[in-house]
């Protein structure tokens, strides 16, 4: 019996499946070599300066492309897509804002996407803000939608928050509660016993208070310790801050308060009521939270302005009395006066 000659174990079939294959391959490396040093490290498009572009989630290489190409940011969404396949770059594109100079080349577009070279937005809210103020503040930033509700005073941790560009103002404002609610929570399980707290709210009250009366953080374990004090024993706050509140709900008053003023029948008047006023007037920040909540030991009962931008503690009323006399002959000296 004749033998046929040996053929090679793929059939014809295989054969053009595997051209099939190579031809396939063959536009992408046949672009990036006929690109190289040209489109891909040439200058990009550059009319109308520089461009912010939002990269959506789940829009594939190719819509990417799409995108960038009618910002005016790549000539070719195909070529785009093209190149981010071929390099390994395709698979690691991340969603989100990301501003590009002009005429900036195919390559380095690419790359910046591919690191997450993302445009970062933060909104700065400062500790002692009452919640309008807070919400005003985010009202007018840049990037967000919505309009920012009021929360209840108290209820936000000043911080900086990054946020991205078409984020919600009222999410804003929840990630702001919740990141109050989870240090607050923090605190409360850790707090000594005996403080004259019957919730964790009524401490917020108190660091609101001591947010108002001193500026320097390391008062405020001390100032805390004061009112503590004098809530377990059933005096009165005397803060001028919270009749403040009560008299232009934490704006500026703009001038001394007078007697008329100290004598306002207002529930946050303190000089007037016993106990904390009915809720917090301002936001706290992080330290006065803390203070509140782990106040120093101390048993000092008054505190009135030194002159250095600090306060003179007494635990007796008698030292008090002294300290306010220096601090009027500081007053005093200031004015000019004799």
């Amino acid at each position: 019996m004749t033998r046929r000659p040996w053929r090679r174990p793929w059939s014809r079939r295989r054969r053009s499946g595997r051209r099939l294959s190579l031809s396939l391959l063959i536009p992408p490396v046949l672009v990036l070599a006929a690109a190289g040093g040209v489109a891909l490290f040439a200058p990009g498009p550059g009319a109308g300066g520089a461009r912010d572009v939002v990269l959506e989630r789940g829009g594939g290489v190719l819509g990417v492309g799409e995108t960038l190409r009618r910002a005016g940011v790549v000539r070719s969404a195909w070529l785009f897509a093209v190149v981010a396949e071929v390099t390994g770059a395709g698979s690691r594109l991340k969603a989100g804002e990301y501003a590009f100079a002009p005429h900036e080349s195919l390559i380095s577009v690419i790359e910046a996407i591919a690191r997450g070279q993302v445009v970062r937005r933060f909104v700065t809210i400062p500790e002692g803000l009452t919640s309008a103020d807070a919400a005003a503040i985010l009202d007018r930033a840049d990037g967000l939608v919505g309009t920012a509700p009021t929360a209840p005073e108290g209820a936000l941790l000043p911080e900086t928050y990054e946020v991205r560009r078409g984020e919600t103002r009222a999410d804003v404002i929840d990630r702001m509660r919740r990141a109050r609610d989870q240090l607050l929570a923090r605190l409360w399980a850790s707090r000594p016993a005996g403080l004259p707290y019957a919730n964790p709210e009524q401490a917020v009250t108190l660091a609101s208070v001591v947010e108002k009366e001193t500026a320097l953080p390391a008062e405020r374990p001390r100032v805390a310790a004061v009112y503590v004090n004098r809530l377990r024993l059933g005096m009165r706050l005397d803060s001028d801050p919270t009749v403040i509140y009560g008299l232009t709900h934490g704006r500026p008053l703009g001038h001394g308060l007078t007697r008329s003023e100290l004598d306002d029948a207002s529930p946050y008047n303190t000089y007037r009521f016993g106990g904390l006023p009915p809720t917090p007037i301002d936001n706290p920040g992080r330290a006065s939270l803390i203070a509140a909540l782990a106040p120093a030991r101390s048993a000092d009962l008054y505190f009135v302005a030194d002159g250095s931008g600090g306060h003179a503690f007494a635990a007796t009323l008698s030292d008090h009395v002294r300290n306010v006399l220096r601090w009027r002959k500081v007053e005093r000296s200031r004015s000019g006066d004799p």
